[in-house]
């Protein structure tokens, strides 16, 4: 990874979005569907693109609306369709140009009161509580943005009933429809004018806001918080959950400073991330500069990123700590006080997320869920209760609530942030400590991501591989254990493979927008041998794709 000498700086006025010529390109370009970038396409987090590049533009929004309609009426889903938006600049045009498809589909919409950004977790949590107990007429929702990608960027999202993000076989079909939407030149989109859609009967405010603020209380223990008098301090990243901190440190008397309320489309307050762009990524130690410099103020910080279902922990001895760090901690706790949790709720990790999660799991007595990257695979188990905690190596995670029910099925990054404070309260020591505690018991990986090229043929042998195909017998002097192609928690085909030895692992997938491969390693032996399991990771993946 190259990273740039601007990364961790402030960005200049040159480098800021011109929101008037996007906004201008959101409505006039018109994306060419036999252009494969141009496209619908929902990768993991739903579609994603640039008005800039045609690649998220007013006619895409029109024909995803269209077709989440469409499947709605084949699914009969009948009840209220709830709608969230983050800061991005493009996420208030594409849900004008929404509602007017929603609308004029009959559709029963809820949207925030005072238009109000709403986080990704408000609405799976809204979905789930109006369809708690229900048969029929179920609720399901849309989230407008792109996560934490930079500022030119929209994203659509769409949860299903189960509140969760949709899985392959909905956003296929929704993909699809829009596709050939796009393609008639938007013929069977039905549209009414804006002004109309927002006056229409089927159009409603919903107070997301208090609804999840008043629940927090039944997920995390804000006594102890409250009680521990944890000086905590949080940067919304001028995020959709800019105005829902302030009502929390009320509505539970916490100690919480919001260091930056700012909500600005440009972003300009961010600190560069390691390529140089705007991205406000909390994970990132490049884009949290201004949170960590901010350490010594606080117990605890923490950040969430645009639509807030991401974390990042900041502690003072520690700085930032990396996701697969904090997940670790959040598990080794949860699964030790939260008495009324199933004790058979499993913990769910990705194919590229710590060993040290397994290991953490292990001394529990807990059973362990690996799955392929991406959050619906958590979906279920969250649902059931048969899964206690679901997390991904990206900062993302979600929990269930004290009495062991379902908290939310998509990420929420508030709800992570907020238990470290708990964390700290109850344990008499930060996670950053905590951390320390299991690589002194577990030792202490290294990790790190590589990126190699790769052709699109060789990107499709590279998803197709079978442990026959990997000749080699040990990785770093060790002997290779397991070769998977499949995930061990729900078989699912990852999409690679993953290689694991008794120190160290990788995991090799192909990218989804580029010509290249990434490789995921980790080593319980230091960096020496990590550097070693990615030079023989990138020969036995090479080797591999040449059938050699």
């Amino acid at each position: 990874m190259n990273v740039s000498p601007f990364a961790g700086k402030p960005a200049t006025p040159a480098m800021l979005v011109d929101v008037p010529r996007l906004v201008t390109a959101y409505y006039t370009g018109l994306p060419d569907a036999s252009v494969p970038a141009q496209r619908v396409a929902f990768g993991t987090s739903g579609h994603r693109g640039s008005a800039f590049e045609n690649s998220f533009n007013e006619r895409h929004v029109l024909a995803i609306s269209q077709a989440i309609c469409d499947y709605r009426k084949r699914e009969n889903i009948g009840g209220p369709l709830y709608v969230g938006i983050d800061t991005h600049a493009l996420s208030v045009p594409a849900c004008a140009s929404a509602l007017e498809v929603l609308a004029a589909n009959g559709i029963e919409v809820m949207l925030a009161d005072k238009d109000e950004y709403t986080p990704t977790p408000v609405i799976s949590h809204a979905i789930l509580t109006y369809n708690r107990g229900r048969r029929a007429g179920l609720a399901d929702g849309i989230v407008i943005t792109p996560s934490h990608n930079p500022p030119d960027n929209g994203g659509f999202k769409y949860n299903p009933p189960n509140g969760g993000p949709a899985d392959n076989g909905v956003t296929q079909w929704i993909e699809d429809r829009a596709n050939a939407l796009l393609e008639s030149g938007l013929q069977g989109v039905k549209r009414i004018p804006h002004e109309k859609a927002e006056r229409a009967s089927t159009t409603h405010r919903h107070d997301f806001l208090n609804a999840y603020v008043s629940d927090l209380g039944n997920v995390l223990d804000m006594d102890a918080i409250r009680g521990a008098n944890i000086r905590m301090g949080v940067d919304p990243l001028g995020g959709a959950g800019v105005h829902y901190w302030g009502p929390i440190a009320e509505r539970y008397g916490l100690n919480l400073t919001v260091v930056n309320d700012v909500v600005d489309p440009t972003f300009r307050f961010m600190t560069l991330d390691w390529d140089g762009r705007i991205r406000m990524d909390p994970s990132s130690p490049y884009a949290m500069q201004s949170l960590i410099g901010l350490k010594e103020r606080f117990g605890i910080a923490f950040a969430c990123d645009t639509d807030h279902d991401r974390h990042g922990i900041v502690t003072r001895n520690t700085g930032l700590l990396p996701p697969n760090h904090y997940l670790s901690v959040a598990i080794f706790y949860l699964f030790q006080h939260r008495p009324k949790w199933s004790k058979s709720a499993a913990v769910g990790k990705t194919l590229v997320s710590s060993r040290m999660i397994d290991r953490v799991t292990a001394k529990l007595g807990r059973n362990l869920y690996e799955v392929p990257v991406g959050f619906k695979w958590f979906v279920d188990g969250l649902l059931d209760g048969s899964l206690g905690f679901g997390g991904e190596e990206s900062a993302g995670a979600s929990f269930l609530r004290l009495d062991g029910s379902v908290w939310t099925t998509d990420k929420d990054g508030i709800v992570p942030a907020l238990l470290s404070a708990e964390i700290t309260a109850r344990m008499g020591r930060d996670p950053g400590e905590i951390y320390r505690e299991l690589a002194r018991e577990f030792g202490e990986p290294v990790s790190d991501r590589v990126e190699a090229p790769a052709t699109p043929k060789q990107k499709q042998a590279l998803a197709r591989l079978s442990p026959p195909q990997i000749r080699s017998a040990e990785l770093a002097g060790e002997k290779i254990q397991r070769i998977l192609t499949r995930a061990p928690g729900n078989d699912a085909p990852i999409g690679g493979l993953k290689v694991v030895a008794e120190s160290g692992w990788f995991a090799a997938r192909p990218s989804g927008t580029e010509d290249i491969y990434k490789i995921y390693a980790e080593s319980f032996r230091g960096a020496d041998h990590l550097r070693r399991i990615l030079e023989e990771a990138q020969a036995i993946v090479t080797a591999a794709l040449n059938g050699q």
